[in-house]
Order: structure tokens, then sequence, then C-alpha cells
């Protein structure tokens, strides 16, 4: 699959790039304020009502047989909706410190925890500070394929790979499990170059999170039902499963699709901040879809714009993209966009087309204009 060729910059272009972006930075972090406010305080509340709805249809069907199937499957949709704002737009855009100027304590990035199985300490270091710093540079993002999957030609096939389309499929429905334990490493464990007592240490604090998730959506709301358990049991089940798919498919879509591309670590080397725009933007990929998709998705619909202000209220994106995208054409650079069914169509194939051999394709190296 070929991907999009992108102008070379001078060093000159490169530094105006850079300093009209970042322009952007300044202006928005100026504007921010009540209207930010209200509008997380409304993913908040969203967050709530949706999950106490799907809760208590859950319950409804549960002991209303009559109503068992149609309370079961709005209940389980409801949960899986609230599930879905609590990780991707409050949870993933809180934990990065888009609402730490409010000072409220609940909103606070640094103490935030969320409703899955991986801790948000574990996510600040692995997302937060190793994604966002070293963005598709191989050897130092480990989001690049989560140690599971070939997703570039770049990386060294291994017979492994053959079974990637069916390990894709499972670790989608399993993603909240995949990203509590990606900090571990547990591959260096596997491979003698960890010992089982730093590894013990490691999951403790992973191992207690995994204990509070399960104790609340796989026991005590489903024995609050008594003997009529299983639904509740089941719905809390498929709920999470929903959210996880639907996390795994956004994410991937940011990073994965046919024009993204990986970087060696030679980038790091003198990157001024053009160049550092310049990889989030190659590396990243958005989805085009309307409200409903930048809500559901946390605003990652508009990864380029995250990955260019992490920092910056997501609720922000939409509005900051059609600047964005205006700056990149005209310094000819490819701006990866598209509906998500077509972007999605890329990830997989990717996933399929790289879990067969071939040969590692070499890493570009970034490309600069000699200065006129």
């Amino acid at each position: 699959m070929s991907r999009t060729r992108n102008r070379t910059l001078s060093a000159a272009e490169l530094e105006s790039f850079g300093n009209e972006l970042d322009a952007i930075r300044a202006r928005v972090q100026a504007s921010i304020g009540p209207r930010d406010a209200r509008y997380i305080r409304r993913v908040v509340a969203g967050v709530r009502w949706t999950g106490v709805a799907g809760r208590a249809l859950l319950f409804l069907g549960a002991f209303v047989h009559t109503v068992l199937v149609p309370a079961w499957i709005l209940g389980t949709l409801l949960l899986g909706l609230s599930k879905i704002l609590e990780n991707m737009e409050l949870g993933h855009n809180v934990i990065h410190g888009q609402y730490d100027w409010m000072n409220d304590p609940k909103l606070n990035g640094k103490t935030y925890e969320w409703d899955i199985v991986a801790t948000s300490e574990n996510w600040r270091k692995t997302h937060n500070h190793q994604h966002h710093t070293y963005t598709n540079v191989r050897g130092m993002d480990d989001d690049i394929g989560y140690g599971l999957l070939r997703i570039f030609p770049e990386q060294r096939w291994r017979p492994f790979y053959l079974m990637q389309p069916v390990i894709a499929v499972v670790f989608a429905l399993l993603f909240q499990w995949g990203v509590a334990i990606q900090h571990l490493r547990i591959g260096r464990w596997f491979a003698g170059k960890m010992k089982p007592g730093e590894l013990r240490t490691a999951f403790r604090p992973v191992g207690r999170k995994m204990g509070k998730q399960l104790l609340k959506d796989y026991i005590v709301f489903p024995l609050l039902a008594g003997p009529f358990f299983l639904p509740v049991l089941l719905g809390n089940m498929v709920a999470n499963g929903i959210r996880n798919v639907w996390t795994y498919v956004i994410i991937f879509c940011g990073h994965f699709t046919a024009d993204a591309e990986v970087f060696p670590k030679e980038v790091l080397r003198n990157e001024t901040r053009g160049h550092w725009y310049l990889r989030q933007l190659r590396g990243s990929s958005n989805i085009r879809g309307g409200m409903i998709i930048d809500v559901l998705s946390g605003n990652l619909s508009h990864q380029i714009e995250h990955h260019f202000y992490p920092d910056l209220p997501a609720n922000r994106y939409a509005e900051i993209a059609v600047e964005v995208k205006e700056i990149c054409v005209r310094y000819g650079q490819h701006y990866n966009t598209g509906t998500l069914p077509r972007q999605f169509g890329q990830v997989a194939w990717r996933i399929l087309r790289h879990a067969l051999p071939s040969r590692p394709r070499a890493v570009r190296v970034r490309e600069e204009a000699p200065a006129t």
C-alpha cells in the first residue's frame, strides 16, 4: 500500500510551520473557560445517568421477566455507552490534564481513576509520556502493535505473526486487559530479562485494580439481583466488551491506517518543534463522522489535533481542525482523514497483509530540504 508523498520542507519552512501551530495552541489556551467547564460537566452527567439507566434496566429485566429481552438489550447498550463515554471522553481526556485548570479534585489528571482494569497511573506513563513523546518511533512507542501485532512492513516478521488475524480479534474483545498489562512488558520476563520478583512488584497495583473492577461488575452488581444474577452478569460482560471493541477500533484507526508512518530512533536526534509536529502529523489519522463520532471517540476522531495539543480540552479539536488542515495543506503535508469504515478497513488490511512473511522495509529517516 503506497503512502502519500509529503513535500520536503526547508529549515525555515519547518520553523514557520511549527510557529503557526504553536500560535493556535496559545490562542486556544487563552480562551479556555466556562464553556469548557460546562462541557465536561455535561459529560460527567452523561456518564452517570446512562450508567444508572443501564443498570436499572438490567435489574428490571431480571425481576420482570415479561420485559427481560428488550430491557436487557437496552440496558446493556446504555451501560456500554456509559463506559465508552467514561473511558474515551472523560477518563482519557481528564488524565491528560485537560481540565486541571478547573481545580476540581474529581477532574484532576494526576488523581483521576477510570472505570477499566488498567490503572490511570500506568496509563500516564505508557500513554501520556511514552506514546505521546515518541509517537510511532520504533523501539520507543510500545503502542506500535502492542507487542502482539505486526502492523508495519518495517517490523521484522516472525512466524508468530501468522496468528495475528485471530489475535487481533481476541485483543479487541479484551482490550482493557491488554492496556492493563502493557507497562509490565511481560515479553521481557519470558525472555529472562526480568526477574519474577520485579514482575510481581510491578503487577501488584494492577492486580488490585483488576480485583476492584471484577468485584464491581461481576460480583457485587450481579449478586444484587439475587437468584436472577445471570442476566445482570451477562449484561455487564457485554457492556465491557462493547467498550473494549469500540476503544480498540478508535485507537487503531488513529495510528495504523495506510498513510500512517513509523520512524527510526534517529529522528529524535536534534528534533525541532517543527520536526515534532511533522512526526505527529505523519503518524496520526483522523476520522470524519460529525459530532456523534467526535463525542463517542473522546474526540480522538481528531487524532492529529490531539497529538498536536494533548492537554487542550478535546471539545475544541473540531474547531481547531479547520485551521490545522489549512496549514498542513499550505505546507504540502498530507492531512490523513477518512470515514470510520474506510480508516478501519485500512487497519484490517494491514493486520492481514503483514501477518504474512515479507522483508522488513527500511524505516525512512526524516527529510529536510536545504536552506535557500
